[in-house]
């Protein structure tokens, strides 16, 4: 796994080929995307800046359509949904594997069979 530097500094590399590749300055992009043009510095050089400041700078390269490729809509499972009965999930529950809890799960069973 790659550090957070190291991440930071390839995404400051690609949004600046990305200017560059359409011949824009820092000043130009920053004055598209509602930013300061040290902000558009610090995204290239892999500093950090906040979210709202990077989608803009997305939005002003013409890129903010490829966040569904960075980060795709979750789809729920099928068999999570069977389990909430149709309650979407909208946080983690928390439970974690007892000590010890090394048995066997009891044999699965569809909610609505009789044993």
């Amino acid at each position: 796994m790659e550090s957070d530097e190291l991440a930071l500094k390839t995404l400051g590399e690609r949004l600046a080929r990305h200017r560059l590749n359409r011949n824009r300055t820092q000043a130009e992009v920053a004055r598209e995307a509602g930013v300061a043009r040290r902000t558009i510095y610090k995204a290239e050089n892999g500093l950090v800046i906040d979210t709202q400041s990077l989608v803009r700078i997305l939005r002003a390269l013409d890129l903010l359509d490829r966040l569904e490729v960075l980060v795709p809509e979750a789809r729920v499972s099928p068999m999570a949904l069977a389990e909430a009965r149709g309650h979407v999930r909208e946080r983690a529950s928390g439970y974690r594997k007892a000590k010890g809890a090394d048995e066997p799960a009891p044999e699965w069973t569809w909610p609505d069979e009789e044993r």
